[in-house]
């Protein structure tokens, strides 16, 4: 009997007759497609796309993912159009196999943006239909086991990719025996050696364990007798990527590791996982602390079992797992375990759901991404997830990455709580925003109109959708806070000319854009307001005439000074934004003689007017303006103080009560030692304005023991 036909006869176990027939013919046409080549190891070609369709067979996929299986690069590699497979196979076949020839023709040698960009068009063909990465991970399988064909240096490289990207998703999709094995193939083609030694340390180990392990077995299904309870224990082998991992990551030897005895016990329901739990406890006792139910609460992939470790017989540990059949059936094939279609419309369970709101999730992320590199960042840390479980104010279950903070879970929870998120308590205590959560914690988000993400957030959030959620909401901030800042400087050049932008003609505007390079107005002004551009020269290009070009402008008179025309400088409210910072090395703040400094891409500095950092600068009119601080300025602002102090008893604390009583706030805070006598302290403060500073300074210097206080500039 040919190779299809023994194929054909297996899938009649779950497939309908005709359904069979339509892979047969899918087969026949492959086979007449690829007529003539052959693989690298000599092959027929044809046997690649038969062995993928054996691959999804076993995870017992519908026919149509069989049907792309046998077609899958037929596209790529025949010269067949998309277009003929539509007529031949129907719709749905031809953009499977669409989907997959794109993926294929995926590399991921080149760049970090190449492959951030390919990693991007393979979560978009994810979210159209998730049998497209379920047939491109079969092929990858297929090829993965058949390596040794290919030269040294494109093994690494597809091993490579393979423990980077396609282990990490079949994993996310909850298919643990297709990631293991991708694990332990690409482990073997990376390292052979390393593999090679740890495949022989876990033989001799196995050999020397064997007595104890089936006296540990006998034991356990001993205990499940005497109860009366229906189980199948088996003894469970630690792969070897897995034993290298954790000897790498937890700096455990070969022995820490082969020293913990691994068991499954498979039973019939739920319930049954239970009592055996409870029955296995008092054979053994439990380590305290190493229980987890992820019955009640599964794994974001949609994995169930529960998890105990116990102290066995003469003090060795064993960990057990414990799953009905269905559940193991669940953690081997993921979302490919019971593909079940109906009228053609998916069948959506408890799996599918999870997998949709993952895709869904990668989707916003893609939206949301500055570019594929970031966008590649984010996804990878979703598939890496090491959960803890966190529970919302009226009991909902949200599940996070390990090492979370509340911001995390407010964007978990929705994106506009994210963003408007102020503080928040744990457990009913308030909380810092940047700690971590635990499994089983209680977290309520505090929010407030109008309040906006923290750019400093990004220095702690975890998952992808609050880090591209942070960045998405900080760019366009920015982008409206330059363009604000932008139209204030032009606007201020263009008065020094007795005009106004609204007065210049609309196609002498649009002129200047042309030359620009940009399409709106806005884009010019946000170069300007982020200091990329000069608001004279853009104000001098606006008023030249249409036959002027840009090397020979048309002479225009010298805009009038501050004194001539008694325009007034630039006011600083202080609530500019991002667009707006002021200068660490002189800290101005309201009060202070101030002047900008407009820095390419930063925006513009504001510095005090006698800042030593701006000597040099001050003769460049087009970058430096004068400023004045608005009437209404609010916020607060940073300066730097240095106190001397005699030594006594409890001087700090004194000195850090009399600057809260002032209603001023320390940022930080720094002890010299001069001599046995005197101390020097740093300090670095919040106030609002030079009167509050004064306030401050005088309340500081009536301390007993202060002997001098100066106000740190440069």
């Amino acid at each position: 009997m040919s190779a299809i036909e023994v194929f054909a006869d297996n899938l009649g176990n779950y497939l309908e007759p005709e359904q069979v027939n339509l892979v047969r013919r899918a087969y026949f046409y492959a086979e007449q497609a690829h007529d003539g080549q052959t693989r690298r190891s000599g092959e027929p070609y044809v046997t690649h796309p038969l062995a993928v369709a054996h691959i999804l067979a076993d995870m017992h996929m519908d026919h149509q993912s069989l049907m792309a299986a046998m077609l899958h690069d037929v596209i790529e590699d025949t010269g067949i159009p998309k277009d003929a497979l539509v007529e031949q196979f129907g719709d749905t076949v031809a953009e499977l196999v669409d989907g997959v020839s794109k993926l294929t023709q995926m590399t991921f040698e080149t760049k970090a943006e190449a492959q951030a960009e390919n990693f991007q068009k393979m979560a978009l063909a994810m979210a159209r239909d998730i049998r497209v990465i379920l047939v491109k991970l079969a092929d990858r399988l297929h090829n993965m086991r058949t390596l040794g064909a290919l030269a040294p240096e494109k093994r690494r490289r597809i091993a490579k990719e393979t423990l980077e990207i396609y282990a990490p998703i079949a994993n996310r999709l909850g298919m643990h025996s297709l990631s293991t094995e991708f694990e332990d193939l690409g482990f073997k083609a990376m390292h052979p050696m390393r593999s090679n030694l740890i495949d022989r340390a876990v033989r001799n180990a196995r050999g020397n364990r064997k007595e104890l392990l089936n006296r540990i077995l006998e034991s356990l299904q001993a205990c499940l007798e005497r109860e009366g309870l229906q189980g199948k224990v088996m003894g469970r082998e630690k792969h070897l990527y897995g034993i290298y991992q954790k000897m790498r990551g937890k700096k455990k030897s070969f022995n820490e590791i082969m020293d913990v005895y691994a068991f499954r016990i498979i039973v019939d329901k739920p319930d049954t996982c239970y009592r055996v739990l409870g029955a296995v406890h008092s054979l053994y006792k439990p380590f305290p602390g190493r229980f987890k139910d992820y019955i009640a609460i599964p794994k974001a992939n949609g994995y169930q079992s529960l998890h105990t470790t116990l102290f066995g017989m003469h003090g060795v540990p064993i960990e057990i797992q414990i799953r009905t059949e269905e559940m193991e059936e669940l953690a081997n094939n993921g979302i490919a375990a019971h593909w079940v279609y109906k009228s053609k419309e998916e069948v959506i369970n408890g799996n599918h759901a999870r997998t949709r709101q993952w895709l869904k999730s990668v989707l916003e992320l893609q939206q949301n991404a500055g570019n594929s590199l970031e966008f590649i960042e984010n996804v990878k840390i979703d598939l890496f997830p090491d959960e803890v479980y966190i529970f919302t104010p009226k009991g909902r279950i949200m599940e996070l990455p390990k090492g979370s903070t509340p911001v995390d879970f407010a964007y978990a929870v929705h994106t506009d709580i994210g963003n408007s998120c102020i503080a928040c308590r744990v457990n009913r205590r308030l909380a810092p925003l940047s700690e971590p959560l635990e499994s089983g914690e209680t977290v309520e988000i505090i929010t407030a109109p109008g309040a906006r993400p923290n750019p400093a957030w990004l220095s702690f959030v975890i998952t992808g959708k609050a880090r591209s959620n942070i960045r998405h909401f900080l760019k366009h901030q920015r982008h409206s806070e330059s363009i604000a800042l932008g139209e204030r400087l032009l606007d201020k050049v263009l008065a020094s000319f007795d005009t106004q932008l609204g007065a210049i003609p609309e196609a002498r505007v649009q002129s200047v854009l042309n030359d620009c390079g940009m399409e709106l107005m806005e884009d010019l002004l946000a170069d300007i307001g982020l200091g990329n551009r000069m608001a004279y020269v853009v104000a001098r290009r606006l008023l030249a005439s249409d036959g002027a070009t840009d090397d020979e402008p048309q002479k225009i008179d010298q805009p009038a000074s501050n004194e001539e025309t008694g325009e007034k400088p630039l006011a600083i409210r202080g609530t500019e934004g991002l667009v707006v910072s002021f200068a660490r090395c002189c800290n101005p703040i309201p009060g202070d003689p101030i002047v900008g400094y407009l820095s390419s891409g930063k925006g513009m500095v504001i510095h005090q007017e006698n800042c030593r950092n701006l000597a040099d600068s001050r003769h460049n009119t087009e970058k430096t303006l004068h400023l004045t601080w608005d009437k209404d300025v609010s916020g607060e602002f940073t300066v730097e103080l240095r106190v001397e102090l005699e030594h006594q008893r409890g001087i700090i604390a004194q000195l850090a009560t009399g600057i809260t009583v002032a209603d001023a706030s320390i940022d930080k805070i720094s002890v010299d030692e001069r001599d046995g006598r005197v101390s020097v302290v740093q300090l670095v403060v919040r106030v609002r304005d030079r009167l509050h500073l004064s306030q401050l300074i005088k309340r500081i210097r009536n301390l007993k023991g202060v002997m001098r206080i100066t106000r740190l500039k440069n």
